[in-house]
């Protein structure tokens, strides 16, 4: 969805039905010293070849034919890199707006899969049924190069540098469903994934130290703010991650501002399961203070014309060093 139009307090009466605890997102024992470590390369040209992937299949909304391949091609990637008994397929259905059964899944991999202490990295792999923001053609689906293709692009290749170099804190990928299959002004049929995944969590009592999600990060000319809903769940990891981005010479892309709230996949997260959550989201403020996105956005633009490597490297890159050399 990727908007704050809606009020966030009633997002949160919604999803407040499974929640766990009472207290708020808390980054407790959050520190970030561990320097010196050699970082593996990420590569952008593997990523973009995995954005591309996913985008020739076509539109991949619940129940297309590109969703069921999208479902196939994701999981045996994942499989590759992580192994088959650190892949899970979490299955669920969702009814949708003309009465039909959905059949949905979010794809989990392990990565260091003996380590207790955990970070969890996210992005949704569905895209839009309707580009409603399209003149020409509102009631098709989109491709969604960058709304889903790109976040999942990144986890992929990140995956792949997981595969060939062991990474010093255990690594979860988390792929959400239905994301973007809600029509405007009705929030419900939003975050359908992250909601039954923090509702119904494969693994009990699962307790990352944080969880980063990846969505709209392959645009050009992208930006990246300081997020509104992450600086409240998790500000020094935000801190830390726009450092790095400073650091690495990517700081037009992880822009130094404060952002608007965004309701997103991370606040199921951080309200339901109380994990410290962030959301690396390309828009920008407007003097009103609410979210302005790319033109494409939920429009049939939204194709691989606007994808950047340089933001892919960017993004993928600053988790990298984060990783290995900070966590």
């Amino acid at each position: 969805m990727k908007t704050n139009l809606w009020s966030i307090v009633s997002f949160l009466m919604l999803v407040a039905g499974g929640c766990h605890s009472d207290h708020s997102p808390k980054e407790q024992g959050l520190q970030f010293s561990r320097q010196g470590h050699k970082v593996p390369t990420f590569n952008a040209d593997t990523a973009y070849a995995k954005l591309a992937q996913q985008v020739h299949m076509g539109p991949r909304n619940p129940g297309s034919k590109g969703h069921r391949q999208a479902l196939s091609y994701l999981t045996k990637q994942l499989k590759v890199y992580a192994g088959s008994r650190n892949v899970f397929i979490q299955h669920f259905k969702h009814i949708g707006y003309q009465g039909d059964s959905l059949k949905m899944a979010n794809i989990i991999a392990a990565f260091n899969p003996q380590s207790t202490d955990r970070i969890m990295l996210c992005a949704h792999w569905d895209t839009r049924p309707r580009a409603e923001h399209d003149p020409n053609h509102p009631n098709q689906p989109i491709l969604g190069a960058d709304d889903g293709a790109s976040g999942v692009g990144v986890l992929l290749e990140l995956a792949r540098v997981f595969h060939q170099h062991k990474p010093p804190i255990g690594v979860d990928i988390v792929l959400f469903d239905g994301e973007d299959y809600g029509k405007e002004n009705d929030i419900s049929d939003y975050f359908l994934g992250s909601r039954y995944w923090s509702n119904h969590p494969p693994v009990k009592d699962y307790r990352p130290r944080f969880s980063i999600l990846l969505d709209m990060v392959g645009g050009e000319h992208a930006q990246f703010p300081k997020e509104a809903n992450s600086m409240q769940s998790a500000p020094n990891l935000v801190n830390e991650i726009w450092k790095i981005a400073d650091q690495k010479g990517y700081d037009s892309l992880f822009v130094n501002k404060k952002g608007a709230p965004i309701s997103d996949d991370d606040l199921p997260i951080s309200s339901i399961r109380n994990i410290p959550s962030i959301d690396i989201i390309d828009y920008s403020m407007g003097a009103n203070g609410k979210a302005n996105f790319p033109s494409y956005w939920h429009t049939l633009n939204d194709n691989l014309n606007i994808i950047d490597k340089h933001t892919l490297k960017g993004v993928g890159s600053v988790l990298t060093s984060l990783i290995y050399n900070r966590i």
